[in-house]
């Protein structure tokens, strides 16, 4: 009797051995379950930007844009040299998604042209999306051209500019006393080179002309307009327009030297011509 008494109280404590076994790998199988990487840790993907591809840049700008940009180019003579002029020269890159440009030179009679268009897609690899970080690029390109405060005369320059600005020597000549590198750069073309390289971006630009943001441009956008001087020869003003849409920044960069010491290549004419690429530009890429 006492031997079968025993049996039962050995199977219960087997009993009680196993389940505890039981537990613990139950609770194994939840640490597991929960490790860094796993489904449950998994950070939110960031939110891709809009373009997946860039354009073809030297197919990007058309003829007719050309003719305007680079006035010489209708002069040349031999058919094949002005189709090669036209075609442009593509920018070294590694990854054509990523990045694209194309440089344009063009030699007349009156002045020497060079046109720079570049395409950069930002890709994010952070948790930050590829608009966010463009943006961020963006900021710093603009941050790094300096654009001055805009002033009251010149807030809304960007929607009504065309048809209604004072020429550059008219401007200049009607507010003197703002700086001396302003009302000297451009009441004439007597003493261009000593007063542009002091102050280059203000030298012979209209209060209403001076670099700035701009409004209506992809998301965001600013023009910069600086003139240079290299000692006796003629003065270059380069524009450039840089843009960013989505998680795409697009740069212009157009400059002309005229062939003639003294002359002054106009403003307002080579910044409307920049901004007609820039929208453009824009269209191609949401097209």
């Amino acid at each position: 009797m006492q031997r079968k008494a025993y049996v039962p109280g050995v199977a219960v404590l087997l009993a009680a051995l196993l389940a505890g076994c039981t537990g613990s790998s139950s609770d194994d199988g939840a640490t597991d379950d929960s490790k860094p990487g796993g489904s449950s840790s998994t950070a939110p993907a960031a939110q891709p930007g809009k373009y997946r591809t860039l354009p073809e840049a030297c197919a990007a700008v058309d003829h007719g844009t050309l003719d305007s940009l680079l006035p010489g180019i209708e002069q040349i003579a031999d058919e094949e040299q002005r189709e090669t002029a036209y075609e442009g020269t593509a920018t070294l890159t590694y990854d054509t998604d990523r990045r694209v440009g194309c440089r344009w030179k063009v030699e007349s009679t009156n002045a020497t042209d060079h046109l720079f268009v570049d395409f950069e897609r930002v890709v994010s690899y952070d948790s930050v999306s590829d608009d966010s970080k463009a943006s961020g690029l963006y900021a710093g390109k603009e941050t790094a051209a300096d654009l001055p405060e805009p002033s009251a005369s010149a807030s809304s320059e960007s929607e009504g500019s065309e048809g209604s600005e004072e020429s550059p020597d008219a401007d200049s000549s009607a507010s003197p006393s703002d700086s001396a590198s302003v009302s000297a750069s451009a009441s004439a073309s007597a003493t261009p080179s000593s007063t542009s390289s002091a102050s280059p971006s203000a030298s012979a630009t209209p209060t209403s002309l001076q670099p700035r943001t701009l409004d209506g441009l992809g998301d965001e956008a600013y023009l910069n307009d600086t003139l240079s001087s290299a000692g006796s020869t003629a003065q270059q003003r380069t524009v450039t327009v840089v843009f960013r849409t989505s998680n795409v920044i697009v740069t212009i960069e157009y400059d002309e030297q005229p062939a003639v010491t003294g002359e002054v290549p106009d403003s307002k004419e080579m910044q409307d011509r920049a901004r007609n690429l820039a929208a453009k530009l824009a269209d191609t890429l949401d097209g």
